[in-house]
């Protein structure tokens, strides 16, 4: 027995980097996976493997703004599986590191639309439905930059410290519903979001050096270690913990 047996989770922003492993994950310790994404093809790979794994998992296409979209995802994973008793809103965008003052309206709202809105519209899609199921857990995609700022990245980091009161207050609406909603705050990972940026950025190499040594482990971590701590929430294991901030930075926010 693995430990989500039994357990139907759906995980948004699959195709890559946290989610893909988040859903390998899962799957590997038994639940049955709904793999969300707007990357088709990426995704199909993720999918393919963790079938070839053995594991039980589907993917739709889903752009996480569409209100529509969620619906029409919370009906496939119920036909699919029968239930739902697990949610990853992982999917997120970063966007381009750029002075507050030089940031136009339409990139500030590309930012909130996927990051904030995507996991209202997600924990409101799913949240009734995992009630039906006999309750379960939430597990929101924050980050440290949730918690602490750094200059040129405000929209990010308003985007993601509204993730985090959003699931401190549906923790406390949704308990006696038995759905716990909890946080997870990854330093700088090694994922393509994390890449691309610093590919982008002028100064990428120096950049890169700069937030390794804010590391006191001294590295950037790798998805593994924030799937770890995913499958966590999503297993029983975590059962008394609702409302919290799993922060998993190698020692950033320390400081």
């Amino acid at each position: 027995m693995g430990r989500v047996s039994g357990k139907v989770a759906l995980v948004t922003g699959a195709a890559m980097g946290l989610g893909a492993e988040t859903a390998r994950r899962l799957a590997r310790e038994g639940a049955a996976v709904m793999l969300t994404d707007v990357a088709d093809g990426q995704a199909d790979d993720v999918l393919r493997g963790i079938r070839a794994e053995g594991g039980r998992a589907e993917f739709r296409h889903q752009d996480v703004t569409s209100e529509q979209g969620w619906a029409d995802i919370v009906a496939a994973t119920k036909a699919a599986f029968g239930g739902l008793h697990v949610l990853v809103n992982n999917a997120g965008v970063a966007g381009e590191s750029t002075p507050l003052a030089e940031l136009t309206f339409d990139q500030w709202r590309r930012i909130q639309s996927v990051n904030l809105d995507g996991v209202f519209l997600g924990m409101r899609a799913c949240g009734p439905v995992i009630a039906e199921s006999g309750g379960g857990s939430i597990i929101n995609l924050s980050s440290i930059l949730g918690k602490v700022g750094l200059p040129n990245a405000g929209a990010y980091c308003a985007s993601k410290g509204g993730v985090l009161l959003l699931t401190k207050a549906a923790a406390l609406e949704w308990a006696p519903l038995g759905i716990r909603v909890n946080s997870v705050h990854p330093g700088f990972i090694e994922t393509p979001m994390v890449t691309t940026a610093l590919q982008q950025a002028e100064n990428g190499n120096e950049m890169r050096d700069q937030l390794i040594s804010a590391h006191a482990l001294g590295r950037f971590g790798v998805p593994r270690e924030i799937a770890d701590a995913i499958l966590f929430l999503a297993s029983d294991e975590s059962s008394f913990m609702t409302g919290a901030e799993l922060v998993i930075d190698g020692g950033y926010t320390a400081h």
